[in-house]
Order: structure tokens, then C-alpha cells, then sequence
């Protein structure tokens, strides 16, 4: 990777300077009655052309070719904004923290796909030695697998939320229902283990269709994405890995690494082991200051 592309974030593009999130909801506890979800414009959008496709069918059916055509670039598109993670065109999709954290210097560190008996307790007593907070969206199957430990992420400050039950390689395919049952079951999982429902929801790989955002609107979630990312269960190198994360870091900033599905280097060592600390010490200088995503939105679970 070039230096003029490690040196940009890795998603949407934001200006480092706004003060105000990209299409961040304001957070509601799950037990608050659910308010109407908010259609996004491109859904609308597609509402209004497919109602216009079967008028079309009925009254010019000879057009079907055309009709079709629109349909399917429509359909792509909406495909296309499932597959870009940092995407808000499918609905509210927290990329950056708020103005206040902003103006607190704060950022987010997070950390997928555990939690991990061998990477996660090693990553656990780095951040305590920087006195840095992390958020772990953890996977539903592996906390239950290893309770003392998910536990152990909380009792040391951090914060724990909601990867998804089984972290299906499929979930970007799962309609209203599918996506309801591995969301539900990951929350009773969660609410089971540690004694409170996670507010915060990350799709594995980020990846999603129109059918999540409603799920997640009706159960009080927020669809929490990132700022940059640093790739770091493909790569070998920690330095590329390094670069991804810190170039152009700002206050504001979500970034993510894995505890789980680590990549290893060449020697073995679990990646995430060789970047934490040269990344928790690039916030100290930069004047940053990581906490939880929940501490820097002000969530009271």
C-alpha cells in the first residue's frame, strides 16, 4: 500500500474536523418502547420504483426489458451499499464518536471475534498497562464457550457487545426472521452470561442488507461500524497494519482489531500483540484518549 492511501481512513470519508458523527442515532436502552423506523431515502427510493415497475408491467408491457433493467441496477446498488461497511445509505451506521467525545480527545478502540483464551487475556493486560478502555464485540458461541473470560473483559472496565450469535460467513444473506433469530439469541446469550444487553451491534465483516437496520431499530441497537481498519487477520506485518490505523488518526476516531481470528506472523505471535502497544502509544502522543464506545456516547445501560 502506497503512502498517500495507508495516510487515509479506511471508510467513509470524513473530515477529521466535523464535530458530529456520520448518521449516528441517538442511543436508546433496549427496554424503551421502539419508535417508527425511519425509512432511508434510497429505500424510499426503491419503494417508489418498484411500485412504478408493476405500473409499468400493466400498462406498458412491452417495456419489460427496460423495466427489469431498472430493477436489477437498483438491486445491485442496494447490494453494493451492503457491502461497504462504513456505508449509511441502509440506514443509521455509527462511523465516528460524537462531538463531545471529539471534544474530550477521546477515541474507540475495538476489538472483534472473541473472546480468544489465548490472544484476548495477553491483549487484556497490554491495555491495562496503557490504561486504556476497549470495546470487545464479542461472538455470542465463543463467550459461551469461555464465560470466566468474558467476564474478565468487564470486570477489568471494558465493554462487551454484540457480534452476532455464530458469526455466520452467511449473514449478509439472512431476510427479517434469520436476522432476528441470531440477534435475539446473541442478546440472551450476552444478558445470560454477564447480567445486561449489549446496546451496540456490529455485523460480521460489516456486512449487511436493507432487512438488518429495522431488526436492529425495534430491539434498540446501534449498528456500530468504524472510522479505520486495520485488516489485521490477513496480514503478516504489523507495520502496514499500523500505518492503516494511525495515519491521519484524529479524535473521534473507531478503529478495529481482532482478538479472535487473529493473523499470526511469521514467528506465530498473534498480530494484534505486535500492534497494540506501538498503537496505544501513538494515542499518547497524539493526545488521545481511548475509552469504550458506550463511555464516549454517555450510554447508562
Amino acid at each position: 500500500m502506497g503512502e498517500s492511501t495507508a495516510r487515509r481512513p479506511l471508510c467513509a470519508p470524513v473530515d477529521p474536523s466535523l464535530s458530529m458523527p456520520v448518521l449516528s442515532p441517538p442511543l436508546r436502552s433496549p427496554s424503551m418502547p421502539p419508535t417508527p423506523w425511519p425509512l432511508p431515502p434510497l429505500l424510499q427510493a426503491s419503494a417508489v420504483l418498484h411500485l412504478g415497475a408493476v405500473l409499468a408491467l400493466l400498462t406498458v408491457p412491452a417495456h419489460w426489458a427496460w423495466v427489469l433493467a431498472a430493477l436489477a441496477l437498483n438491486h445491485a446498488v442496494l447490494t453494493a451499499c451492503g457491502l461497504w461497511p462504513c456505508s449509511t445509505a441502509l440506514g443509521a451506521n455509527l462511523l465516528r464518536l460524537p462531538a463531545a467525545a471529539v471534544a474530550r480527545r477521546e477515541v474507540a478502540l475495538t476489538i472483534d471475534d472473541g473472546p480468544d483464551p489465548e490472544v484476548t487475556p495477553a491483549v487484556l493486560d497490554l491495555l491495562d498497562a496503557a490504561g486504556a478502555k476497549a470495546t470487545f464485540f464479542c461472538i455470542a458461541d465463543r463467550a459461551a464457550a469461555h464465560p470466566a473470560l468474558l467476564n474478565e473483559i468487564r470486570r477489568r472496565g471494558h465493554s462487551v457487545q454484540n457480534h452476532s450469535q455464530h458469526h455466520r460467513h452467511t449473514f449478509s444473506l439472512l431476510g427479517p426472521r434469520g436476522f432476528a433469530r441470531e440477534i435475539d439469541a446473541a442478546q440472551a446469550t450476552f444478558t445470560a452470561l454477564t447480567g445486561e444487553a449489549p446496546t451496540l451491534f456490529r455485523a460480521p465483516a460489516g456486512l449487511r442488507n436493507p432487512f438488518l437496520a429495522p431488526v436492529l431499530h425495534r430491539r434498540g441497537l446501534t449498528l456500530t461500524s468504524w472510522t479505520r481498519r486495520a485488516f489485521d487477520t490477513r496480514a503478516t506485518d504489523p507495520q502496514p497494519v499500523l500505518d492503516r490505523l494511525t495515519g491521519g488518526l484524529a479524535a473521534g476516531d473507531i478503529l478495529l482489531l481482532h482478538d479472535g481470528n487473529a493473523a499470526r506472523r511469521a514467528d506465530g505471535r498473534p498480530l494484534v500483540l505486535a500492534v497494540l502497544p506501538a498503537l496505544l502509544a501513538a494515542f499518547r502522543q497524539a493526545g488521545l484518549r481511548p475509552v469504550t464506545v458506550p463511555e464516549a456516547l454517555r450510554v447508562t445501560p
